[in-house]
């Protein structure tokens, strides 16, 4: 109790009621009429202790107080009075005590919040005692007890009123937007008349400030009134400009969000304070929310005007500017033209609008295909033309990729998903520019055509493209670029092959391998493992391999046939007829000894392909030819090689390097070490299975004292 001794006591109130507890502690004090207290804990709000919440698992020290409805009439009375210093000081405890539910509804049940109101509508005093009031009757609403719709409406306007003034103390700015806020979410009805009173305008003015919690709050009451207002609403033509958020991105909205995260456009964007992050997030999603409508709208097969959009994209791929197609055609070749030159485009049936009946994506597919062959008429043009003229089947079908890919950045960007409340994911790039969603796409289809021709996919191919394009593009988002430049670079340096790579890695990383005790255990196997390769492939120069000679004219019309001698000393070889099974190696008449091979030579380095040039016939011979040069009478001679495949070329060249001692280099050896490490680690590990490795080994125990200590093998154990 304040100005008395601590009573230094545990409260058993699951032995014991509340009631005998505080009768205890009085008769401790000399207090009488115990019922006029309670218990309070001393730190944080100032809870106080009842029968539903008691102090059993906290060890915080209580104090004696009065009793909530006591303390609540108490301070109520004191806020009628003429002094501001009384007023002042009982707000500060109401402030203190709000957040507590007890008191809360002792305070509301004797009309505390239409005394609080009273004080915010008079708004004789627009500092200190006006900002406590408000942060008082927000707690006091927070509880749910009174919902928001009962207030009135000059109270809201009077709120309003707050937020437009230009001179306004620091701390009541905030709370009124925040106040605002609640009225927004709560009321529809209300919310309307927030919208009449505080224009976007003077938010953004807030938003321009360097005051952090009055640009959240400002941010928030934006958002709120983004959220209650309906799509059409938001995307209407009824007053100028034409829409909530045209007003926003008219009034350079996009500089303050630049702003928020202090950086300049095209530098990363560094995260701002989690409460500006959600509200941020929160105007992204109901930004692409305006999508939503076109996702779900089916193509109309009566709409003349979607007809003439699918006809425009038809004629921006095939007919040059100025040019109409089939002029002095009949009806139905002129029919027939156009429905082949749709299925050029891409489209799957004879009728492109069949294609576009599906939602999603719907219309938002066309208008993805629009927007591209509009404002980046040569690209379009380019990735039609290149792809309607192939005929071997890896051709990249334009209508069905963009259709597959607007569903795949719906997905990805949460397209008509509602807000979630807690969420704080957002892409700075999306407040770079207008029509953010469809210059994604413009980079995207050029993306995919990219990774398209990587893959070297055909028609077959086209849902693993789909999967390899969708881990670019939601790796690429997860690094937030803050511009779509920033994007387009990082995506596209994103390849086909790195994404293999990134998955190699991160299967390793989930399967252990990774891991510090196992990279030493592979290094410990290299060695071992490498000569067993070694070993597989002088075996493999035993077996011996069919070659062709390649002569002047380029005729690959004999065969010979070279192999290892079973003591690794000497190459056996020899022509063969055509058709004819390898003969033995002691029937070859040629021998070359190893002892006298001076070095292995590959590509362009060989004699018989460095004379033929540098066309492109030329270069499968690059990549399979291969020779030894070797001592001949004190001349030095080459034994040519052309393989029959790249396997054979590697498996030669790493059996030859071997023999002369040289490391064996090749891609194939590369992937079978990876293969045998892999295999040998997992058996070595089957005992360790579901057993976490650490990344360093258990400490080394100190020695001994002395070494005082021996082990008699004499003595039978019992």
């Amino acid at each position: 109790m304040p100005k008395a001794l601590s009573d230094l006591r545990s409260l058993h109130l699951q032995a014991k009621p509340l009631a005998a507890v505080l009768k205890e502690v009085c008769d401790a004090w000399s207090l009488a009429h115990s019922e006029r207290y309670a218990l309070q804990f001393a730190d944080g709000h100032r809870r106080y202790i009842t029968e539903n919440v008691s102090p059993i698992s906290h060890s915080a020290p209580t104090v004696l107080s009065l009793t909530p409805s006591n303390l609540a009439e108490w301070l109520l009375g004191r806020l009628q009075s003429g002094s501001r210093e009384v007023r002042r000081e009982a707000l500060q405890h109401l402030v203190l005590l709000a957040p507590d539910m007890t008191f809360a509804q002792e305070v509301i049940s004797r009309d505390g919040l239409q005394r609080l109101g009273t004080i915010i509508e008079d708004g004789d005093d627009l500092g200190e005692v006006l900002a406590l009031t408000l942060r008082t009757f927000l707690e006091l609403m927070e509880h749910g007890v009174v919902s928001w719709e009962t207030l009135s409406i000059p109270f809201v306007r009077k709120v309003g009123s707050y937020v437009n003034m230009n001179l306004m103390d620091a701390s009541v700015q905030p709370l009124a937007l925040r106040l605002l806020e609640s009225v927004t979410l709560s009321s529809p009805a209300l919310g309307q008349l927030v919208k009449s009173e505080v224009p976007l305008s003077r938010l953004l003015v807030h938003l321009q400030v360097m005051n952090q919690q009055l640009q959240t709050k400002a941010m928030a009451l934006l958002t709120a009134l983004l959220q209650g207002a309906s799509p059409a609403e938001r995307k209407s033509t009824s007053h100028p400009p034409q829409d909530m958020l045209d007003q926003l991105w008219q009034r350079n909205l996009r500089q303050f969000i630049y702003k928020v995260g202090r950086m300049e456009p095209g530098r990363p964007f560094p995260t701002p304070h989690l409460p500006m992050a959600h509200h941020l997030y929160v105007l992204q999603s109901l930004t692409l929310g305006l999508l939503e409508p076109r996702m779900r709208m089916p193509l109309d097969p009566y709409s003349q005007e979607q007809r003439e959009q699918l006809q425009a994209l038809r004629q921006a791929a095939f007919e040059p500017e100025g040019e109409s197609l089939g002029t002095g055609l009949s009806a139905d070749r002129r029919r027939s033209l156009c429905a082949r030159e749709f299925r050029k485009l891409g489209f799957s049936n004879s009728n492109p609008g069949q294609d576009l009946e599906r939602v999603p994506p719907g219309l938002l597919a066309l208008d993805n295909m629009l927007y591209f062959s509009r404002h980046a008429p040569s690209a379009y043009s380019r990735f039609v033309l290149e792809n309607s003229s192939r005929e071997d089947k890896h051709e990249c079908p334009f209508a069905r990729s963009s259709i597959q890919l607007t569903v795949l950045l719906c997905e990805l960007l949460r397209v008509g998903e509602p807000c979630s409340e807690t969420a704080q994911d957002f892409s700075p790039m999306f407040f770079g520019q207008d029509q953010s969603f469809h210059e994604l796409f413009c980079v995207s289809i050029q993306l995919l055509n990219k990774t398209w021709k990587e893959m070297r996919a055909t028609q077959e191919d086209f849902d693993k493209v789909m999967q390899v394009v969708r881990e670019q593009l939601a790796r690429t988002l997860a690094l937030k670029p803050s511009s779509l430049e920033l994007f387009r670079t990082k995506v596209n340096a994103l390849t086909y092959g790195e994404v293999l790579r990134l998955r190699q890695t991160e299967r390793l990383h989930q399967e252990g391998t990774l891991a510090p005790p196992i990279l030493e255990l592979r290094e410990k196997l290299k060695p071992e493992l490498m000569g067993l390769i070694r070993q597989q492939r002088l075996l493999r120069l035993c077996e011996g391999t069919l070659f062709r000679k390649i002569s002047s004219r380029r005729r690959q019309d004999k065969l010979w046939f070279c192999c290892l001698s079973p003591n690794h000393k000497v190459l056996q070889y020899g022509d063969v007829e055509e058709g004819a099974s390898p003969p033995p190696p002691e029937s070859l008449p040629e021998q070359l000894p190893v002892a006298d091979i001076r070095a292995l030579l590959t590509g362009k380095d060989c004699p018989h392909v460095r004379e033929k040039g540098s066309g492109k016939q030329n270069k499968d011979l690059y990549e399979l030819a291969f020779s030894v040069s070797y001592d001949r009478e004190e001349e030095e001679a080459y034994l040519n090689f052309i393989a029959p495949s790249k396997r054979e070329f590697h498996l030669w060249t790493d059996g030859l390097s071997a023999l002369l001692g040289s490391p064996m280099g090749s891609e194939q050896t590369r992937l079978d070490l990876e293969q045998l490490l892999t295999m040998e680690t997992k058996l070595r590990l089957l005992e360790l299975e579901n057993v976490p490795i650490p990344e360093k080994p258990p400490p080394i125990p100190p020695p001994p004292t002395n070494f005082n200590f021996c082990y008699d093998c004499s003595i039978a154990e019992p």
